[in-house]
């Protein structure tokens, strides 16, 4: 019989340090018995971690309260009209309402040329960013308006590739808590973090995050 550690090393793409993946996931499985039955059935384990941190933060503001399918589609048309290289001075130059006519509401078009300005008047800066931890750049990149706690969370998971990250904001993961573990209503923040802290998913909330989205799929 081909050992978890094998079985879970087949299932990973795309992780920078596969070992401690594996490592995490096995700690999901050993102590999560709901979300061991979620690893048995679901797909490969995809988190693909990069360096385009300025596109990775664009998007988030575009497709904030967005549906995936609603925020895709916005984000496709405002990437096509900057041929696909949206710049901090393209976006600033570019009219308040030729954004607004991309989908953009008129808050989000503040939002991106905000974080835009930031970035040319080096108020934020992504150099050695990764060298940071998360409450640093939690408290960093929400000084850029229209950035909260969530867009943050998002971009230390699939931008940064943290696996320690509880995105306790997020409704999906609320829906996905709801249902696997059979309340009665909507977590709360608290709720999640007494959940987490009771089935063990520290240190590593992030891969325990990933299956529960990935429970509202299969």
């Amino acid at each position: 019989m081909i050992s978890l550690y094998l079985k879970l090393s087949y299932k990973i793409y795309g992780i920078m340090n596969s070992n401690q993946t594996v490592k995490g996931i096995k700690h999901i499985y050993n102590n999560d018995v709901k979300i061991a039955r979620i690893i048995d059935s679901a797909g490969t384990f995809e988190l693909n971690p990069h360096k385009n941190y300025y596109y990775s933060l664009l998007k988030a503001i575009v497709g904030q309260q967005l549906s995936v399918k609603a925020a895709a589609s916005i984000n496709k048309k405002f990437f096509l009209f900057f041929k696909g290289k949206p710049s901090t001075h393209k976006i600033l130059s570019t009219e308040d309402l030729t954004l607004r006519n991309l989908g953009l509401s008129w808050a989000k078009v503040k939002y991106v040329k905000d974080l835009s300005q930031k970035i040319i008047y080096k108020e934020i800066s992504f150099k050695n960013i990764n060298n940071k931890s998360n409450e640093e750049i939690i408290s960093y990149l929400t000084k850029v308006k229209g950035i909260g706690n969530w867009t943050v969370h998002m971009f230390l998971i699939f931008t940064l590739g943290r696996l320690n990250v509880l995105p306790v904001n997020d409704l999906g993961l609320k829906n996905a808590i709801k249902n696997l573990y059979g309340l009665r209503k909507t977590p709360n923040e608290n709720k999640i973090k007494q959940i987490a802290n009771k089935n063990g998913w520290e240190p590593y909330p992030t891969i325990a995050s990933w299956y529960l989205w990935k429970s509202l799929e299969i």
